[in-house]
């Protein structure tokens, strides 16, 4: 496939274009614990089920119906704005840029306060069950007397839980002004169409305070090496999330939250190749719901789906059954990724010191 150099800048990422590059800067041991370099290139066809889901088909065909009818009511001149319409998330995934942003702090306290909550109320329901099992089992008291001794204490352990749940609960579904605001801006983009990865300062040397400037460190994609960090949850077993280190300065791009972290290291692999086929101008975006109305819009995939005969509304025309089964299908390939078994391609274009 070949790149359209009007569309395209001179910095697009294209495997068969990297250049030679300097030897890379030696990592500190706090950079090296727990963490394990992936190889670049020879990429499979996989995603994370989290990007594959998101949209799915029916969310799909939810959205094109109410985009029709709020045309029709605006041609009628009843239209009236919904609530949020309009508000900049900062999020972005489409032909050109793949921005993440999250949430102001306000919005997940309150996401914390519902799901948390509903979390630790049926932990604590489990718990008592099996709790007030034994102990009617075991005390030579009688079970009513136990009974009496045991629901002050469950009502006090589980109360707190269930209050929180159906505050957060209350105040996100009745309330949305009052939890629901974007943060201050995206956190960092992968640019397809520059072949840049930008990061964005909200210190910027004190600029942000003083007049709202957000500072913008870039570099291109081929300069960052993507590795699995290994860390203990809460229970002490290892997840594994994936991040994006500069090879020669102090600039890291940290997917914990884009993909949650893994107990196994498939869905930071998945996400890496994932990351790569959508910054590779030599191939068409993939088949993927997310990309289904940008996918006219990007020239080597405009080509690619003519040449092939695409049905333009594969996606949003997909029932839930073939849907499902394309899940499972995506899940297969994911669990059987050939990641760690492969030669790291960039090693041809750099010499690592570590």
């Amino acid at each position: 496939m070949t790149m359209d150099n009007t569309y395209y800048a001179n910095t697009a990422y294209n495997p068969a274009r990297i250049p030679q590059q300097p030897t890379s800067a030696e990592r500190s041991w706090l950079g090296k614990f727990a963490k394990t370099r992936l190889p670049w290139g020879r990429t499979q066809d996989v995603a994370p089920e989290s990007i594959l889901q998101d949209p799915t088909p029916k969310s799909l065909r939810f959205w094109e119906d109410f985009d029709k009818k709020r045309e029709k009511e605006k041609a009628l001149g009843t239209y009236k704005p919904r609530p949020f319409e309009g508000v900049d998330t900062h999020g972005v995934l489409d032909q050109e840029r793949f921005r993440h942003a999250l949430l102001s702090k306000r919005s997940h306290f309150w996401m914390l306060m519902c799901g948390g909550g509903r979390f630790l109320f049926y932990l604590i329901l489990v718990l008592s069950v099996f709790t007030y099992a034994v102990a009617v089992t075991q005390s030579y008291e009688s079970w009513q007397r136990t009974t009496e001794r045991f629901i002050p204490l469950f009502l006090l352990c589980a109360g707190i839980p269930l209050l929180c749940w159906g505050l957060g609960s209350l105040v996100i579904n009745k309330f949305p002004r009052l939890w629901f605001k974007p943060s201050r801006g995206p956190l960092w983009e992968l640019n397809r169409r520059t072949g840049l990865v930008t990061v964005f300062d909200y210190d910027n040397n004190g600029e942000y305070k003083q007049n709202g400037s957000i500072g913008e460190i870039t570099a291109p994609f081929y300069e960052f090496d993507a590795y699995i960090s290994t860390s203990p949850d809460r229970q002490g077993l290892p997840m594994n999330f994936l991040y994006l280190a500069h090879r020669y300065r102090d600039i890291t791009l940290n997917f914990s939250s884009l993909v949650a972290p893994d107990r196994t290291p498939e869905l930071p692999c998945a996400l890496w190749d994932f990351l790569q086929n959508y910054m590779d101008t030599s191939r068409p975006l993939q088949e993927l719901p997310c990309f289904e109305k940008y996918r006219a819009l990007d020239p080597v995939t405009a080509a690619h789906d003519q040449h092939t005969g695409r049905n333009p509304r594969y996606w949003i025309d997909m029932d839930d059954e073939t849907f499902e089964a394309q899940l499972k299908e995506m899940s297969g390939r994911v669990h059987l990724i050939d990641t760690m078994h492969r030669p790291n391609l960039m090693a041809q274009h750099v010499e690592y010191v570590d």
